[in-house]
């Protein structure tokens, strides 16, 4: 776990805003709308690890940031689909600031909230991907975000299996390995191709292999065609999983963007804001800070 402190003791009422993904919990603590303390433990989501593994970094994250004086907690999460999954998480927090208001969102909420758009389209795209938004009456509308199994089409984890598909489909017609599928095998460490399907369906885990998007998209920037057209077609499911929201809410933007590759790689960025603005889609934001600041811009008034 990491953390870092900017003040001392409490002496006011207090806020904690829990950004909660995959693999990591993000919690800061606020007063008088400034962060006053920051800290990161592993992920508290139930749908990613144990119920008994998420109350232990939950634990850790409140020890870090203090408990005293704390009267609101605001926690985005992925896997809140349900009123059901909102009161177990919510049931999890309670147990270390009982007499606190407890408001859990979906996590693209925090991305809408941290671009500062008190209505609009969240995107993110990371290790998976999904696409949230709100109209100023309230309506709210999502598109994807159902795990890799099922889809997150356009994510870190889709273009590293993409790479991975690719490679095989070489090693299938006799061809030799091209740029994409040597670098592929270099970052994984085998020798033949046919050996990334074992590896593949070892237990190495959704961020493993979405950590191999770095490969594609070094590729794709230097100019290899097949890479390239791996980060078009995922900038066109991600653009697709806007439009879908969009299109229930007849709204036409904001669109805050989130998550690793949304925000750390600019091919991506450049064909997904052209694909977004060719459908219509206007003042699109790509993130400049951690999705917890959201946290502060709903306490501030931004329809938690």
């Amino acid at each position: 776990m990491q953390q870092s402190h900017n003040s001392a003791e409490p002496a006011e009422s207090a806020a904690i805003g829990l950004d909660i993904g995959g693999t990591k919990t993000h919690g800061i603590r606020l007063q008088g709308g400034e962060a006053v303390a920051e800290a990161v433990s592993g992920s508290a989501n139930v749908q990613n690890v144990s119920r008994e593994q998420a109350r232990h970094n939950l634990a850790e994250i409140f020890a870090a940031l203090g408990t005293d004086g704390v009267s609101r907690v605001i926690a985005g999460s992925g896997g809140v689909d349900t009123p059901e999954d909102a009161a177990a998480l919510r049931e999890l927090i309670l147990e270390h600031v009982p007499a606190a208001e407890v408001t859990v969102v979906h996590d693209t909420r925090l991305i809408l909230a941290a671009g500062e758009a008190p209505a609009g389209i969240g995107l993110i795209a990371g290790t998976g991907s999904v696409a949230w938004g709100m109209d100023t009456d309230g309506r709210q509308a999502r598109s994807g975000g159902w795990g890799y199994l099922l889809g997150d089409e356009g994510s870190a984890y889709w273009i590293g299996r993409e790479a991975v598909r690719h490679t095989l489909r070489l090693h299938d017609l006799g061809q030799e390995p091209d740029r994409l599928a040597a670098e592929l095998m270099l970052a994984v460490g085998v020798s033949e191709p046919q050996q990334l399907i074992a590896r593949f369906h070892a237990d190495n885990g959704r961020r493993y292999w979405a950590s191999m998007a770095r490969v594609v998209f070094e590729a794709a920037q230097e100019g290899h065609a097949p890479s390239r057209s791996i980060v078009a077609t995922a900038a066109r499911d991600l653009a697709g999983l806007v439009g879908d929201v969009a299109a229930q809410l007849q709204v036409r933007g904001p669109v805050v963007i989130g998550g690793g590759i949304g925000v750390h790689q600019p091919l991506l960025q450049e064909l997904l804001e052209a694909g977004l603005s060719a459908r219509g889609l206007g003042d699109i934001r790509f993130l400049t800070q951690d999705p917890v600041f959201g946290a502060r811009y709903l306490l501030e008034g931004g329809a938690a």
